[in-house]
């Protein structure tokens, strides 16, 4: 089981010292492996992509969110993580956010998902279920539908329905659970705000924290329900965010002006930057894998991506991984923090590229002009908060880093690539 948060930052969480309160999120960091360098994408999209393919999204050219009305999708011809799983006749159900095709017609069950429920776009109002232009996104398989609840709430029933009543009691199961939250809108009811009153003046950082709230205790109740079902012994839970918080948000034109600005969201302290970046504060994200009585708990620094998450899982069950997968099966590092990665980390964005060779991290900004492209390279061990730029300090590293980057921005999709043609 993969959970995934939507624009949670590094301390928007309460193992990292955040004054969110996230009890069951807290539960499985204590409980289980917190991975502490863990990397997704700058954006929601390409870390669905990663997930699901096990290499870097520029590779299929999405670099950004699929957004209003674009008819990108995954392409037929790499297989995904459900469908490798279905030849080791594996169920697969996907609730919550998709955000890998705007159209019923490209939506989870035609990569491998035997059921999905929720929404298509990257963001939708919580109770109407609408993308910000007004377009529909609420379905259930093939079928558009609309109902009332929010969002957060109709996720995890419909998750619990499954687990208890739906699924093939017979077979073993993937189950991809996406919450909205906290991305905006937000649009939590008095209950889930009430704990910030006094500890938090900021309304629109309540707005957020209760939020997360609201997913926090609703994970709760879907672990509660594989512990009831008797399937906790037997399920990995991997819990992770899709990309680093959200410095604020100030809408414009979006739902017809219903909502309106939240100037403080995340929080990624002391990460540097927010999301749509390359800087540590939008790609290194909170994670966990939690699996009762298989993994002990502990802290693990060691280096793993997103992409790496369909190797790891397909290893676990001897299934082959397919050629295509880039990612690498981690599985004996997250066992012991002692067996290190020693794997490069290619992120690409939409504004910067970055590569990762440890100690070393190196970024690329790009203009839109065609005009020179900036370098920046850190040293990420000892220097977590990229403060210390150092491109022009040690010549035979960066040069040998540009390398690096450069290898791999080759391999990217050209209609991503033109702006260095």
């Amino acid at each position: 089981m993969v959970i995934i948060a939507d624009d949670a930052g590094w301390n928007d969480v309460g193992y990292n010292g955040s004054e969110i309160n996230t009890p069951t999120i807290d539960w499985l960091a204590s409980n289980g492996v917190q991975l502490n360098r863990f990397y997704a994408n700058p954006t929601c999209s390409p870390s669905r992509v990663s997930l699901l393919t096990g290499m870097p999204a520029s590779r299929i050219g999405i670099v950004a969110p699929i957004s209003d009305k674009s008819n990108k999708t995954l392409p037929d011809s790499i297989v995904t993580l459900p469908q490798a799983l279905k030849k080791h006749d594996y169920q697969n159900a996907l609730f919550g956010k998709w955000h890998l095709g705007l159209d019923i017609s490209n939506g989870p069950n035609a990569f491998g998902f035997d059921y999905s429920y929720g929404f298509l776009h990257g963001q939708i109002d919580q109770y109407t279920h609408r993308y910000k232009n007004g377009d529909a996104s609420w379905y259930r398989n093939d079928t558009m539908i609309e109902e009332e609840g929010h969002t957060t709430d109709l996720v995890t029933n419909e998750a619990i329905t499954w687990l208890t009543k739906k699924r093939d009691f017979n077979k073993n199961f993937y189950v991809q659970l996406a919450y909205s939250a906290p991305h905006f809108p937000l649009q939590e009811e008095d209950k889930w705000k009430e704990p910030y009153l006094n500890s938090i003046t900021d309304s629109s950082r309540r707005d957020f924290a209760a939020a997360m709230s609201h997913m926090d205790h609703s994970i709760g109740l879907v672990l509660e329900t594989l512990k009831q079902q008797n399937l906790e012994d037997n399920t990995l839970v991997i819990f992770i965010s899709d990309n680093g918080a959200m410095e604020n948000w100030y809408p414009v034109g979006q739902y017809d002006g219903k909502f309106g600005p939240n100037p403080v969201l995340g929080n990624n302290f002391p990460l540097r930057d927010w999301k749509t970046s390359n800087y540590e504060g939008a790609i290194r994200v909170p994670a966990i894998v939690y699996w009762k009585n298989q993994l002990k708990p502990q802290a693990n620094a060691n280096f793993m991506s997103i992409s790496d998450v369909m190797p790891t899982i397909l290893s676990l069950i001897g299934q082959n991984i397919p050629k295509h997968v880039e990612g690498v099966n981690v599985w004996s590092s997250i066992q012991d923090s002692e067996i290190k990665t020693t794997h490069d980390i290619y992120v690409r964005g939409h504004i910067q590229e970055s590569l990762i060779h440890q100690p070393w991290k190196i970024i690329r900004s790009r203009n839109k002009d065609n005009s020179a492209a900036s370098y920046e390279l850190f040293n990420i061990e000892i220097d977590p908060e990229e403060k210390d730029n150092i491109i022009n300090k040690d010549i035979a590293v960066t040069s040998k880093m540009k390398l690096f980057l450069d290898k791999q921005f080759a391999k990217d999709d050209k209609t991503v690539n033109k702006a260095l043609e």
